[in-house]
């Protein structure tokens, strides 16, 4: 498989592994909370469009993962089966279904901030897909699909907008906790769909949380990280802010990196038992440091020599990883996501 970017075979393979996911509602890892009895329920009554992919979160950004191929490559031999996939979940009564769960009183916290920022981006993805399409709207699935999900959409722009103001500290773990990444995907959104409002709280809470961060160690990875806490952050700042005032922050926050250090961001993570979900983490590690490396890469000024150093970096976690983005359900349900994002970076 090239390393070099995505290509329509290697569309056609993660859309097969994602069409697989979508729909397989067990195995199955609920994050439920319980008021009641009545909340004793599976994945596909609680969740009536996002039950399969092992967990609520993944199968959303399977979702994102499917359209954003079809985008891409509209005459995908898995195009068809796309569509029918979506069609059929993304419909008024099941996205009632999901908005239900999500305004339960004790579920407000649910999937903060991972999952939040991961509906935006498919909210995001959506959106530019209906704008692109010509021809009539009623004709336009894209449309149809961000139509129905906007109760979602609309739901976790306002837990964003309600939780940034009154979190003091950012989360730098390498988990699904990670601030910087829920932001990074949550500023996307916000600048592409036109959310002043949201983009200025996160430009805000970004400088107010990581401005002054400066001599990063990078102690990572540790034994379940699918993100790199440093150079999450890095990739964050260089959406917020302008070219030489990036370079500067950049040049404090990570001020060995011409001479490869911290080491450990050079080296891939080793994977010892693809069959265990957390140390299975660490092939997402490996894909979600190439997304990275090559955009601070590409953000960094023409012919600075860190940029070289990126990219070789990333092409090296690329071939570790990306063998292993289907095999064992554990990292099948959702590799191929980060894989994508690390090959179009």
């Amino acid at each position: 498989m090239t390393t070099t970017g995505l290509t329509a075979s290697t569309a056609s393979r993660f859309a097969a592994i994602a069409l697989a996911h979508l729909t397989r509602e067990y195995p199955n890892k609920l994050t439920h909370s319980l008021a009641g009895p009545q909340d004793v329920l599976g994945p596909r009554a609680l969740h009536p469009v996002f039950y399969g992919s092992y967990d609520w979160h993944s199968c959303v950004h399977g979702y994102w993962l499917v359209a954003h191929l079809l985008q891409r490559y509209p005459d995908l031999p898995e195009a068809g089966a796309i569509v029918a996939t979506i069609d059929a979940h993304f419909t008024a009564a099941k996205m009632a279904g999901e908005r239900a769960y999500l305004d339960l009183p004790h579920n407000r916290g649910f999937e903060r901030p991972y999952g939040w920022a991961w509906l935006l981006a498919l909210a995001a993805q959506l959106h530019g897909m209906a704008g692109a399409a010509a021809g009539d709207a009623a004709d336009n699935p894209a449309a149809r699909w961000s139509h129905a999900l906007e109760p979602l959409t609309d739901a976790f722009v306002e837990r964003f907008e309600s939780f940034l103001p009154k979190a003091t500290y950012p989360l730098r773990v390498g988990t699904h906790f990670n601030t910087a990444f829920a932001l990074t995907l949550a500023l996307d959104f916000a600048r592409q769909t036109g959310r002043e409002a949201l983009a200025a709280l996160i430009d805000e809470t970004a400088r107010r949380w990581y401005l002054r961060d400066a001599g990063c160690q990078a102690w990572e990875p540790s034994g379940d990280e699918f993100l790199s806490p440093a150079l999450m952050e890095a990739v964050l700042m260089s959406r917020v802010l302008p070219g030489p005032e990036f370079d500067a922050w950049f040049t404090a926050f990570l001020p060995g990196l011409a001479a490869r250090e911290p080491a450990t961001l050079f080296v891939p993570a080793a994977v010892t038992d693809r069959s265990d979900g957390k140390i299975a983490h660490l092939d997402g590690l490996n894909l979600s440091r190439a997304w990275c490396q090559r955009t601070l890469a590409r953000a960094l000024p023409a012919g600075d020599a860190r940029a070289a150093l990126l990219r070789a970096a990333a092409g090296t976690h690329l071939e570790n990883a990306l063998p292993h983005v289907a095999g064992d359900y554990m990292g099948e349900h959702w590799l191929a996501t980060f894989a994508t994002l690390a090959l179009e970076a």
